[in-house]
């Protein structure tokens, strides 16, 4: 397929949908960066592909604005490079798909089509010895009201040359969220006090629920490049209220109780706050 050249600030802008108010996602919590440099492994085993570059597909038309980005740590690891290849291209040609049906819809119905978006970005996390960790944020548009932000995260394990997902790392889903729901309570509320909003916790509220820490996007990261000692968890605009309120990004301390939550053969990969 035929990429066609969009603005450089396409990604530049965080992947927010721009152009127009009913495009502009909500400006999510302001938090300490949770990537740090890392460790580049030396001596790995995997297939790595030598002169590899970040890759940075784009695509614009009358149709669909389409971008999709990861970078060079991911695009010298053949294997995960041709996962994201695939993943890319099949969001791409979902959307396009998606776009076709509306287009048509929208001219038996007798009003405009709006173009449609998938604007996504893999930047990474961490680097260490033994994992990759990736964050992304995607920026949709289907032609609402709004774009819609959401979140992903991938971990690459270069001692299996396997793709993992941050709950793969725990005994299970739910040790995770017994260790780290507390913290996640208490400090999404003190994300929503910053942003001047009084959390409604009562039973009957739409958003009174603390969410499950387990089904919201977990980022892991270094600070040394070594082990695994940094926890976000990524929070998207309707999971905790409306969506003007926005996103959260909550950094988490990676705490004894998450780290006992770990399964044992990754429990020397982490380190846990004194």
């Amino acid at each position: 397929m035929t990429n066609l050249k969009v603005p450089a600030a396409l990604l530049a802008a965080s992947l927010v949908i721009a152009a127009c108010s009913e495009k502009a996602s909500p400006l999510a919590e302001e938090v300490e960066a949770v990537s740090v440099p890392g460790a580049p492994p030396e001596g790995a085993e995997e297939l790595v592909a030598r002169g590899a570059q970040a890759s940075d597909e784009r695509q614009s038309d009358e149709l669909v604005e389409f971008a999709y980005a990861y970078p060079v740590e991911a695009a010298r690891i053949a294997k995960l490079a041709a996962w994201l290849d695939n993943d890319r291209e099949t969001k791409r040609e979902a959307l396009i798909a998606a776009a076709r049906r509306d287009r048509t819809a929208a001219e038996k119905g007798g009003f405009p089509y709006r173009q449609h978006s998938h604007l996504q970005k893999w930047e990474r996390v961490t680097d260490t010895p033994r994992f990759l960790s990736l964050s992304s944020e995607i920026a949709t548009y289907t032609g609402g009201a709004h774009g819609m932000l959401s979140f992903d995260s991938l971990i690459w394990d270069r001692t299996r040359a396997r793709l993992l997902r941050p709950m793969d790392l725990f005994t299970s889903s739910d040790a995770f969220d017994r260790a780290a729901k507390d913290d996640l309570c208490a400090r999404l509320n003190k994300a929503k006090e910053r942003k001047g909003i009084e959390w409604d916790r009562s039973a009957d509220g739409p958003f009174g629920e603390c969410p499950v820490p387990s089904a919201q996007t977990v980022w892991i990261g270094s600070s040394d490049g070594k082990h695994l000692d940094r926890l976000t968890i990524a929070i998207a605009p309707y999971e905790v209220g409306p969506w003007a309120e926005g996103s959260y990004r909550v950094n988490l301390p990676m705490s004894r109780a998450i780290v006992d939550a770990v399964k044992p053969e990754f429990a020397r990969e982490f380190l846990p706050l004194n």
